[in-house]
């Protein structure tokens, strides 16, 4: 049921765009902690907590942001957009919020199966108990898995930031919402960029 607001809360918003920016962080950070050679130990070392840590906090506010529309109702609809695209925002929408949760719980899982039994240390510093024993075959597995749905939820997410741009690009006003201006004022006019 959509709320009567043009758009989304101040709260909403602010996690939108910290936990979108810290998924593209993430992402090229995961390859290039894997491809620093292992003769520069510390550098590899402190990548893969960096890492750790932007995925252990996308977990807790994507956490934080489902909690948060359990409790508030999403801004109607831009009277624009024709039912098919609509439902295909609410899939996407649907997708994103699940990658955002697996793919942080399938790093931690790599982690902890990981043979060379490295620690999890949150902002370097909070050691976070690995849950399951090391195991090569599964971290083999595991690990293939959290990276090919990293795949997924980056591209899904530049799919998501490319149709919210043909929106605005259209004078629709569902990036306006999310920005936090006003929905109905004139693409450009610089209320619509608050």
């Amino acid at each position: 049921m959509p709320n009567e607001s043009p758009g989304w809360g101040r709260g909403l918003r602010r996690l939108h765009w910290w936990t979108a920016g810290l998924v593209f962080a993430a992402f090229p950070l995961g390859w290039l902690m894997v491809a620093v050679p292992l003769r520069e130990l510390l550098l590899k070392f402190l990548l893969y907590q960096l890492h750790k840590t932007i995925g252990l906090t996308v977990l807790g506010l994507a956490l934080h942001r489902l909690g948060m529309r359990a409790r508030v109702r999403r801004p109607s609809w831009d009277p624009h957009l024709s039912e098919w695209q609509r439902r295909a925002a609410a899939g996407m929408h649907a997708s994103l919020y699940v990658l955002l949760l697996a793919v942080p719980v399938l790093g931690y899982l790599t982690a902890a199966l990981a043979p060379a039994r490295v620690p999890t240390l949150f902002l370097g510093l909070i050691p976070i108990p690995h849950l399951v024993s090391p195991d090569a075959q599964w971290f083999a597995v595991v690990r293939q898995v959290h990276r090919w749905a990293a795949v997924l939820l980056v591209t899904g997410a530049a799919a998501h930031a490319g149709a919210a741009l043909e929106h605005h690009r259209r004078g629709r006003s569902v990036l306006r919402q999310m920005w936090g201006s006003d929905p109905e004022s004139p693409v450009g006019s610089p209320s619509a960029y608050k």
